[in-house]
């Protein structure tokens, strides 16, 4: 689909191939390693449900922490955030504590969505948030707290730090 403007005109990549391009890049690692992600099922063709590992950030309180979240890209994704809910429990100020869900409101790259932003974008600034100072030293919860956790549909999971 084009988008003609007033400055011209520019393509807009679809949905399909910029989950592939996001998939693709997951697959290859990001960075520093201590950031992932990728698909749930290999057989979702709507590519909609993924996961993304953390690890926590040196100097922090963070620190040798896995973190694991549940990204969900919707139909309408990425002209919209996708939901982001942290499977492991971790005290941080943009987190729902009951729920792990990212709470838009508190976490701005949500609240203020850009079609440009990706999956990779949100996991690096959730690690540059736990470096935050109203995050760096908070207390967390214990490693190993492997209690169920509701998600949006009422189904119990698992949680644990591995």
């Amino acid at each position: 689909m084009i988008d003609m403007g007033s400055e011209g005109s520019r393509v807009v990549v679809p949905r399909n191939f910029r989950l592939l391009e996001e998939l693709e890049r997951g697959e290859k690692g990001i960075g520093d390693g201590t950031v992932s992600y990728g698909m749930d099922d290999a057989d979702d063709i709507f590519m909609q449900s993924w996961t993304g590992t953390i690890i926590g950030p040196s100097n922090t309180v963070h620190e040798g922490r896995i973190y694991q979240l549940k990204l969900f890209c919707g139909k309408e994704y990425p002209d919209t955030p996708p939901t982001v809910r942290f499977q492991t429990r971790i005290n941080m100020t943009c987190v729902n504590q009951e729920s792990g869900m990212v709470e838009p409101s508190l976490f701005p790259m949500l609240a203020n969505w850009q079609r440009e932003y990706t999956m990779e974008d949100i996991l690096t600034q959730l690690k540059k948030d736990m470096m935050s100072p109203q995050n760096r030293k908070l207390a967390q919860p214990p490693e190993g707290n492997d209690e169920g956790r509701i998600d949006q549909k009422g189904l119990v999971l698992k949680c644990c730090i591995i």
